[in-house]
Order: structure tokens, then C-alpha cells, then sequence
């Protein structure tokens, strides 16, 4: 029987050997490229990428310092991330037991009453059960890289998180100074346009102007004032949005001013190669793939036999001696469970895990070119907004020329007040873009390092 069972043995891994794709480690499909992943009017080189810098480096502003700090320490959704981590870390742990064998103590005892329970006797067992899988078919194998990489897979969904979450801080935070701004700017010209109504009121009443024109200057300074109201409920709008992101209840976010900040405009993107190791999303996709790697070896792996040993070791005693130890019990017996018939499961869930597998190498490529779409579209939004600020520059220097050349116009009878008034709400209308202009670059900046994986610690 021993010869049998040892030929039995031989047999099952001379055949798992011979399926070497059982133990086989993920490695990157070799038809996955990289190259032109950023787009062609994008320049790349082999530098290290924005995305290496470390956050408090990348943002200067002390404020937002400190709300990014604060985030990090309450956000819900990080914390979760991390209690997770420590989810997959013991399911790792308890994968890799499994190579080990398992004890278990289980005593056992009886006791018959006979002769009207005159007479008693009795038997007890105390066995420490031993059971051990001998991995031949790399069942446990690849139950523990599959583990392995589930715990990857919680560092990376961490990291993603951390990088999310600094970047919607900074976000919100530059649209809580825009919105300053643009309030500033429109409380000024609000209050200048009160003053125009009054002019335009004395003007009418000296016979220099109609009631019509008067009723534009008013219903002009209305909407205006209308405006304040309209920002401030966006500023109260983001600030309750950056308290949430910040995990605490609504409150007035103490911030700079968007002239104080400054944009680093010395960024490198790298090569699209460093998207793998850098973008959290990216690194998550593969290590999808790589776990399906693993799900579709163990599909492999049930067409082959599981050998278990199991073992018993400790006391018996039968009959009336209850205190006596009686004899010492040992034993081991080895079991072997291989497929013969199982009405095609074994093949049906192969074709499923391969099924699964492609699906993931697809859903990668596609999370590689996401990747690439956002950063070449997080440049092009920085680089607009800086072409846009340097023609507003010139815009805005237009229409003070114009407004100021009215005037005088006015002052001559060659211009209507209403041509003052027209040229001052263009200016206006430019003021407020320019300062929407600069958020812009800004937020492209923002964008741009979230996009290559920047953020994380």
C-alpha cells in the first residue's frame, strides 16, 4: 500500500511539474506599450516627473498646508483605506499559514451505566488531530500571491485616496480665492455703479440725459449687485463642500489670496512609463490583472489531485479504567482526491478565469490611456490658460483705455453716458475672466500632478 501510495505521489507532480504555468508569477503582457501615451504635441523626457514631488513642496501656501493636513488625518474615506489595509494584511497572513500543518485538540469520552446504573464503565480519547496539504498541485501557491496581491491592492487604493484627496483640497481651496476675488472686483464696480446712477440722476435732472438712460444705469447696477449675492452662496457652497473633504461640519475656511499664490511653471511630465509605477490607478488595474493571473492558475490547478495528510496523536483508554491514561495513540493517514468526472466544471471555470483575466489585461489598457488622455488634457488646460492671461493682460489694458477715452468724450458732448457705462462693464466682464484665466492655470497645474500619480506620501 505504502508503494502505491508513493507511486501515486510520483505520478501527481511529475504531472503538476509538467503544467508549469500552475507556478508561474505574473509577469506584464509584452504587447502593452507606453509609447505615445501622453499624445504627440506633448514633449516627454526621461526626467523625473512632477509626481515625485512631495505635496508640501509642491504647495507653498501655508494655509493649504495645514487644510491638507487636516484632511489627512480625518478624511473618512483615507481611513477606511487604511482599516482595509489591515484587512488584507491578514488575509495575506493566514495564506501563507496554510503551508503550515493544522492542530486541533479534540477529546472524546463515553460512559455506559449497566445493572440498573449499578455498574459503570467507560472510554475517553484525548487526540491532538494533525491535517497538512501537500501543495503538489500549487493550490496554496497561488492562494498566497493572490493574497498578495489583494494586499497590494490595499496600498494602492490608500495611495489613491491620498492622491484624490490632496488634490481636491488644493482644488477647492483655489476656487474659494478665485471666487474672493471675483467678489472684491465686483463689490468695487458695484459700488461704482451706484455712483453712476447718481450721475445719471443729476444728469436727467439738468436735461442731459432721458429716463430711459437712467433706467439702463439703474437696472445695470442692480444686476451687478445681484451678482454679490450669487457669490457668496458659491463661496458658502465650497467652503461646506472643503469642510465634508476635511471631515468636519460646515465652518469658514481661513485662507490666502489668489495674487499671493504662486504656480510652478519648471514641471516636468517624465516618459509615460513612470504612469505604471506612479498613478495609483494604473499600478491598481495591473495588479487586477495580476490577480486574475493567479485565479486563472488555480482553475489550472483543480484539474490535478489534492493530497492531505491527517494525523492523531495522544491517549486512549477503553473500558472502566476512566483515570488511567491507558495507551499512547498514533497514527497518520494520507489521503488523495483527484477529478475524474465532474460533469465539465473544472473546464467551465477555466474558460471563466481565462475569460476574467482577458477582461482585466483590457480594462488596463484602458486605465493606461485614461491616464495618458488626462495628463496630455491637464497640460492643454494649463498651457491655455497661460496664452489666455497674456492676451487678457492686453484686453483689460484696452478697455481702461477705452473707458477713460469716453469719459473724456463724454466730458465734450462727442459720448453718451451709455457708451461710458458700455465700457465699463466690458471691463468688467475682462477683470472677471482674467482672475477665472488664472484659476485656470492654476487648477491645470493641480490637475496635471494629480494625473501623474503626484500627492501620495
Amino acid at each position: 500500500m505504502r508503494k502505491i501510495f508513493a507511486y501515486i505521489i510520483l505520478l501527481t507532480a511529475t504531472a503538476v511539474m509538467s503544467g508549469c504555468s500552475i507556478y508561474s508569477h505574473y509577469s506584464r503582457p509584452e504587447d502593452i506599450k507606453t509609447d505615445g501615451l501622453f499624445g504627440d504635441n506633448v514633449a516627454t523626457t526621461d526626467s523625473t516627473t512632477i509626481a515625485r514631488i512631495p505635496w508640501r513642496e509642491f504647495f507653498t501656501d501655508a494655509k493649504l498646508q495645514a487644510l491638507i493636513e487636516e484632511g489627512l488625518k480625518n478624511n473618512y474615506d483615507l481611513r477606511i483605506a487604511t482599516l482595509r489595509i489591515d484587512e488584507a494584511e491578514a488575509a495575506l497572513r493566514t495564506a501563507r499559514l496554510s503551508y503550515y500543518p493544522s492542530f486541533s485538540f479534540a477529546p472524546s469520552g463515553t460512559l455506559a451505566f449497566g445493572d440498573n446504573f449499578h455498574s459503570v464503565s467507560g472510554s475517553y480519547k484525548l487526540p491532538i488531530n494533525i491535517s497538512w496539504e501537500l501543495d503538489l498541485a500549487g493550490r496554496l501557491f497561488n492562494k498566497k500571491n493572490k493574497a498578495k496581491v489583494a494586499y497590494e491592492q490595499s496600498l494602492i487604493n490608500r495611495r489613491s485616496v491620498h492622491t484624490r484627496l490632496v488634490a481636491a483640497i488644493a482644488n477647492h481651496y483655489y476656487t474659494l480665492l478665485m471666487l474672493d476675488s471675483q467678489l472684491a472686483i465686483s463689490r468695487t464696480t458695484a459700488a461704482n455703479w451706484k455712483e453712476n446712477v447718481r450721475i445719471m440722476r443729476a444728469m436727467m435732472d439738468a436735461g442731459m440725459t432721458n429716463k430711459a438712460s437712467v433706467s439702463q444705469t439703474e437696472a445695470n447696477s442692480y444686476s451687478i449687485e445681484a451678482s454679490l449675492f450669487d457669490l457668496e452662496r458659491q463661496i458658502r457652497e465650497v467652503e461646506n463642500a472643503l469642510s465634508l473633504v476635511l471631515g468636519s461640519t460646515p465652518r469658514t475656511i481661513v485662507r490666502g489670496t489668489l495674487d499671493e499664490q504662486s504656480v510652478r511653471v519648471d514641471f516636468s511630465v517624465g516618459v509615460p512609463a513612470q504612469l505604471l509605477a506612479n498613478r495609483p490607478d494604473v499600478r491598481g488595474a495591473e495588479l487586477d490583472l495580476a490577480k486574475a493571473h493567479y485565479t486563472t492558475n488555480l482553475a489550472r490547478a483543480a484539474f490535478y489531485p489534492q493530497i492531505n495528510l491527517t494525523g492523531m496523536l495522544g491517549w486512549v483508554s477503553e473500558g472502566s479504567a476512566i483515570v488511567n491514561p491507558g495507551e499512547f495513540l498514533l497514527s497518520f493517514v494520507g489521503s488523495l482526491v483527484q477529478p475524474i468526472f465532474n460533469a465539465g466544471v473544472n473546464r467551465a471555470n477555466l474558460k471563466i478565469a481565462k475569460s476574467q483575466q482577458e477582461q482585466a489585461k483590457i480594462a488596463f489598457v484602458q486605465t493606461l490611456l485614461n491616464a495618458g488622455a488626462e495628463v496630455n488634457d491637464a497640460l492643454m488646460q494649463f498651457q491655455t490658460a497661460r496664452n489666455k492671461t497674456d492676451v487678457r493682460v492686453h484686453q483689460i489694458l484696452a478697455l481702461e483705455s477705452a473707458v477713460e477715452s469716453t469719459q473724456l468724450l463724454m466730458r465734450h458732448g462727442d459720448a453718451t453716458y451709455l457708451e461710458v457705462l458700455t465700457a465699463q462693464q466690458n471691463l468688467l466682464s475682462a477683470q472677471l475672466k482674467q482672475i477665472a484665466d488664472r484659476f485656470e492655470g492654476i487648477q491645470g497645474v493641480v490637475n496635471l500632478y494629480q494625473a501623474l500619480g503626484g500627492g501620495a506620501e
